[in-house]
């Protein structure tokens, strides 16, 4: 147990940074949500045309994202909150 009172590897776990990693609609079907962050496909954020989405994990990279492009936290801001792109909505993430 660390001063906290979690066992050391849970600690070590929560303060890796989050990934994301933007795939296609039509690859929302192979991924297991056990190992990502979302809960699933209904908790998905979608680009304005609903033709892609991103999914975050801790960690090793899932298998079910292999081959798939990963972004930091200040990357997939940028990405989402950019004014001429396919994400942005009046709402900053």
């Amino acid at each position: 147990m660390d001063q906290h009172g979690l066992p050391t590897p849970l600690r070590i776990m929560s303060q890796e940074e989050k990934k994301y990693v933007i795939i296609d609609a039509a690859d929302v079907a192979g991924i297991n949500f056990d190992d990502v962050m979302e809960t699933s496909a209904d908790t998905l954020r979608w680009n304005n045309d609903n033709t892609k989405t991103f999914v975050k994990y801790r960690g090793n990279k899932p298998y079910c994202l292999y081959g798939k492009d990963t972004y930091s936290e200040s990357e997939i801001k940028a990405i989402l909150n950019d004014p001429n792109g396919e994400w942005y909505s009046d709402h900053e993430v």
